[in-house]
C-alpha cells in the first residue's frame, strides 16, 4: 500500500523552528515531484512548497525565506525546514506526491506563545 506519513509537528513559540519530515513507501520515489501542502479549519488547503524530481524548488510567496523543502532520495523522505514561525502559520500541513495524488494524514503546527 502506497503511504505518506507525516511527523515533526508540534507546538512552537513565535520565532521558533520546526522541521517536518515526510516519509514515502513508494519504489521509486526520486522520480516523483513531491509538495507541502497546509489547511485551517474552513480554508482550502493551500500550497506551501513544492520540490521536483531534478530538485528545483518553489515557494507559496507567505513563506519565501523561511521555509525550506528538501528531499532525500535514498531514504525516500522530503523535508520541510520552517524558520522565523509566525502564528499564521499555524495549522495542519500535509504531505502530497504530486504525480500519484497521494496525501498524507496530516501533522499539526501550531505557533503561538
Amino acid at each position: 500500500q502506497v503511504q505518506l506519513v507525516e511527523s515533526g509537528g508540534g507546538l512552537v513559540q513565535p520565532g521558533g523552528s520546526l522541521r517536518l519530515s515526510c516519509a514515502a513507501s513508494r519504489s521509486f520515489f526520486s522520480a516523483y515531484a513531491m509538495a507541502w501542502y497546509r489547511q485551517t479549519p474552513g480554508k482550502q488547503r493551500e500550497l506551501v512548497a513544492t520540490i521536483a524530481s531534478s530538485g528545483t524548488t518553489d515557494y507559496a510567496d507567505s513563506v519565501k525565506g523561511r521555509f525550506t523543502i528538501s528531499r532525500d532520495n535514498a531514504k525516500k523522505t522530503v523535508y520541510l525546514q520552517m524558520n522565523s514561525l509566525k502564528p499564521e502559520d499555524t495549522a495542519v500541513y500535509y504531505c502530497n506526491n504530486q504525480n500519484t495524488g497521494t496525501w498524507g494524514q496530516g501533522t499539526q503546527v501550531t505557533v503561538s506563545s
